[in-house]
């Protein structure tokens, strides 16, 4: 069982940043693709982005690209979701995950893996 571990959420005005980081112990992060989703109140969980395992690939889901930049560094077995420019519309919880398949993907169900979420709230 890997157990994912995400912090930096928080209550931010619009406009502003943040940081958010998902942790996997272990040589489970380097033959991870890690993905982030986030899940808006009352709505179903969505794709936002996702890197390959050795960080060369990255995907976005439209209405985050250009504001938010996902990353990985392998030797804090870490990644993380650089959101900038922050809407209100942005605020749900946000997941991590892991997909040890070959290609990194924007389907939740490929992804075997998750963390507990963290919320960020934008406010206006």
């Amino acid at each position: 069982q890997v157990r994912l571990v995400e912090s930096g959420g928080g209550l931010v005005q619009a406009g502003d940043s943040l940081r958010l980081s998902c942790f996997v112990p272990g040589y489970d992060f380097m033959r991870s693709h890690i993905g982030w989703f986030r899940r808006v109140f009352g709505k179903e969980r969505e794709f936002v982005a996702t890197i390959s395992r050795d960080g060369s690939t990255t995907d976005y889901a439209n209405f985050v690209r250009g504001r938010f930049t996902i990353s990985r560094e392998h030797r804090a077995n870490t990644a993380y979701l650089q959101m900038d420019n922050l809407k209100p519309e942005d605020t749900a919880v946000y997941y991590c995950a892991a997909n040890v398949r070959l290609h990194i993907s924007r389907t939740d169900s490929d992804y075997d893996y998750w963390g507990q979420g963290t919320q960020v709230t934008v406010s206006s």
